[in-house]
């Protein structure tokens, strides 16, 4: 088959089903281009009418982060952990440098605890902690953990101070269960941050990144990787078609006595 497979007329077919795969390849990845796109104007258009809801209806204690769970705004009722309080820096708020303060929310229905930024201050003696007893209803907006993608290489970070917001460095310091998750407050309940730390300002949510889908452009993608393989099978299924017929014509007419002894070419 590989001697069929070698003709000229193949060969030649097999360079434009080539050029046809590539081009079906390349319109796929045009349309998973488009539905990353779509999804995420999609995502970013209905983030602020979704409803606001309790924490509890989106995650659960160490849970898997929702697919459609970066900024979505929620509301959980629990008590700071002042002590347990750290700095990610360095951060910037309107062009000034400092620190996001991140408290951990010890949710009154679980017990189960959720890293709060609480806000931002450009001096760490201005990140005072609010009172441990006091019980709060925090708002704010769903964000994914970040991850260490780089090395810290500024001023090397004190004890309570992290580069970056890895929940995964917060389960060592934080006893009990985590969400898989951290807040963006934008109120309190009381507003006990304001009355313990008047300097501290809300950290704005960031603009959402390319996270959601559009589906109907993705199963376009899909069709045109389907077109692609489909086109090389048919050219494989050709090829076999020809060595079959000539496989059999060959057998025809060798002599009755010699029939047995063609083998593929």
């Amino acid at each position: 088959m590989l001697r069929t497979a070698l003709k000229p007329r193949w060969l030649g077919l097999l360079a434009i089903v080539v050029l046809v795969m590539l081009t079906f390849g390349m319109l796929g990845l045009w349309q998973l281009n488009v539905a990353r796109d779509k999804g995420t104007a999609e995502q970013v258009r209905s983030a602020p009418l979704r409803p606001v809801v309790d924490l509890a209806a989106v995650l659960t204690p160490q849970g898997p982060f929702p697919l459609d769970g970066t900024g979505r705004r929620i509301t959980a009722t629990g008590r700071y952990d002042g002590p347990a309080q750290v700095l990610v820096t360095p951060r910037r708020l309107r062009g000034q440098a400092g620190y996001w303060v991140v408290t951990p929310l010890v949710v009154q229905a679980t017990g189960a605890r959720i890293a709060v930024v609480r806000g931002f201050v450009t001096d760490p003696k201005q990140a005072l902690p609010p009172r441990p007893a006091a019980r709060v209803t925090v708002s704010g907006t769903l964000a994914l953990g970040e991850s260490q993608t780089t090395v810290h290489d500024g001023p090397r970070l004190l004890d309570g101070q992290l580069a970056v917001l890895d929940l995964s460095a917060l389960v060592n310091r934080w006893p009990g269960s985590l969400y898989n998750a951290f807040v963006f407050a934008t109120a309190e309940q009381p507003d006990v941050t304001s009355a313990a730390a008047p300097a501290m300002r809300r950290v704005p949510p960031p603009a959402l990144v390319n996270s959601g889908l559009s589906w109907r452009n993705a199963a376009y993608a899909l069709q045109w990787w389907v077109f692609a393989l489909f086109a090389g099978y048919m050219w494989w299924r050709m090829v076999r078609d020809d060595y079959a017929d000539s496989h059999y014509l060959d057998k025809a007419m060798a002599p009755v006595g010699e029939s047995r002894k063609v083998t593929n070419v």
